[in-house]
């Protein structure tokens, strides 16, 4: 009969904390070594027991995913936790590092540890690039803050409509301060926002690129039937969710912190806002997107039209059906006065089930294909 040992481990960039318990023999190793992946599993090997036996976890955190790949390529069982998920006495006042891999290690033994799904290589790099296209997004809003609040200061106001388009550029260059410093520093503002929008598009090219040429192409195609969602957008929620077939319809916006907090006790249910847990890129996205279904929907624009060329006419129809309905709650809020950013959240969160629903199916052709094959 094999006794199963159960691995807690904090992980730090140099160092690492391990405790492996043996619930049948009451059994408990401690060790501390430098963070390195290989080490790490020669130590399990060597101290753990049979391999079959084995089951490591550890929290997510800055460090990455490289340590599971490393047990998991070896046949170590390992769960990156949830830090969030983790259930943690309220009494306990002293945290160390050694406390916490035990902790760990005790809570995997009674299976109360939340997994997060570990991505592969592929799919963590085109997650690094979409994060990268978002903060040159708020480069991009910093840099134009920076700028406008620069020519305030100096009691210049842009005497135009709307800023920041082609009318807006050639009056920022054509002005000019008598004060040689000031006159540097409006030079290398504007400098700064055309930096940060030439590598906006860099990555928005190579974004657009991979939308259609990875294997996330059929996704971003389905989802692209959607009024709101672009490539970017389309491509953004792909790489961000990953694996839509361990969601439901219902269980997405759970996993997207679109659902309202509760605090509820006895006869007493008290809603608050939502609880904005799981992937918040993902959620703005969906957020930002919801706002399109406002408007009304009578028949598909082109823009839409030709997304909807390279689509099955079943993904059509029900992006169809969807793009109605989420107009027709729209309507219903407005016609109920409902605040627009409350009525616009609950947009997004039927939105993401309709995502799911557009989504899943694709990814589950694509991956029976690939089996077949």
């Amino acid at each position: 009969m094999y006794q199963r040992t159960f691995i807690g481990m904090d992980v730090h960039a140099r160092s690492v904390k391990i405790c492996a318990i043996t619930p049948e023999t009451g059994q408990v190793q401690r060790a501390a070594l430098a963070m390195d992946a290989a080490g790490v599993r020669h130590w399990i090997l060597t101290h753990g027991g049979e391999i079959s036996t084995l089951r490591a976890t550890y929290e997510a955190g800055p460090t990455g995913y490289g340590l599971a790949r490393t047990l998991t390529a070896a046949g170590i069982e390992c769960v990156v936790a949830a830090p969030s998920r983790l259930i943690r006495p309220s009494g306990d006042r002293i945290k160390t590092d050694a406390r916490d891999a035990e902790h760990l290690a005790r809570l995997l033994s009674l299976g109360q540890v939340t997994e997060v799904r570990v991505p592969d290589l592929d799919e963590e790099a085109a997650r690094d690039l979409v994060r990268l296209r978002e903060d040159a997004r708020m480069d991009l809003m910093r840099s134009r803050h920076r700028l406008s609040k620069l020519l305030l200061r100096h009691d210049v106001l842009y005497p135009g409509g709307k800023a920041w388009t082609a009318d807006h550029r050639a009056w920022l260059e054509a002005i000019s301060f008598d004060i040689p410093p000031l006159q540097m520093t409006l030079h290398e503002s504007i400098g700064m926002v055309d930096t940060v929008i030439e590598r906006r598009d860099r990555l928005d090219a190579q974004i657009e690129l991979m939308a259609t040429t990875s294997s996330y192409a059929p996704v971003v195609t389905a989802l692209e039937c959607l009024r709101g969602v672009g490539p970017l957008t389309a491509f953004g929620l792909a790489v961000e969710i990953g694996d839509w077939t361990r969601f439901t319809g219902n269980s997405i916006g759970a996993y997207l912190g679109l659902v309202p907090s509760e605090h509820s006790s006895g006869q007493t249910r008290s809603q608050g806002p939502v609880t904005k847990t799981g992937n918040k890129h993902a959620r703005r996205l969906l957020v930002e997107a919801a706002w399109h279904h406002a408007r009304p929907y009578y028949e598909p624009s082109s823009t839409l039209r030709r997304q909807w060329d390279a689509a099955t006419p079943e993904t059509r129809a029900q992006a169809h059906r969807a793009n109605q309905r989420l107009h027709q709650r729209w309507e219903a809020f407005e016609a109920r006065k409902k605040n627009r950013c409350v009525a616009n959240v609950a947009i997004a969160r039927e939105l993401a089930g309709w995502c799911w629903a557009l989504a899943e199916p694709q990814q589950r052709t694509t991956e029976d294909t690939v089996m077949e094959s």
